[in-house]
């Protein structure tokens, strides 16, 4: 199994674009963790350890490893006023589609009861491709 770095490369070098030490830079701290960060808590964190970088940099970055497959990103839209659905996100076109469904619902009360937790609230994002780019 390839490490990230490697796997990153492959991508890159196949687009013929260069890993440079500020990717290298953004990538190691990006793993260095296993929590949810924004961009600008990235830059941030790489700025406060004198690197010079950026936030252009980071965006593309981050843009590219979630390309690659090994970064999820996380949209954000306002829910106040609005009914709960879920989305399908396209990983080629970033086309987001929304859908209810009664089943999926149902089956998480089941297993949160199964399991004596107490949800607040969910967010179910399926990554594919949507039918225009299969």
């Amino acid at each position: 199994m390839l490490s990230e770095e490697d796997r990153f490369k492959n991508f890159l070098t196949a687009r013929k674009l260069k890993f440079t030490a500020e990717r290298q830079a953004v990538l190691d701290r990006v793993f260095a963790t296993h929590k949810h960060f924004e961009a600008d808590e990235l830059l941030v964190d790489l700025r406060h350890n004198d690197l010079k970088i950026s936030k252009a940099t980071i965006y593309r970055t981050l843009s590219l490893l979630v390309k690659s497959g090994l970064l999820r990103e996380v949209h954000y839209e306002h829910v106040h006023g609005c009914e709960h659905h879920d989305h399908m996100v396209c990983n080629k076109c970033g086309k987001i589609i929304e859908f209810i469904d009664n089943r999926i619902e149902e089956l998480q009360i089941e297993v949160c009861k199964k399991n004596k937790f107490q949800a607040e609230y969910h967010r179910l994002q399926i990554q594919g491709l949507c039918e225009d780019c299969c």
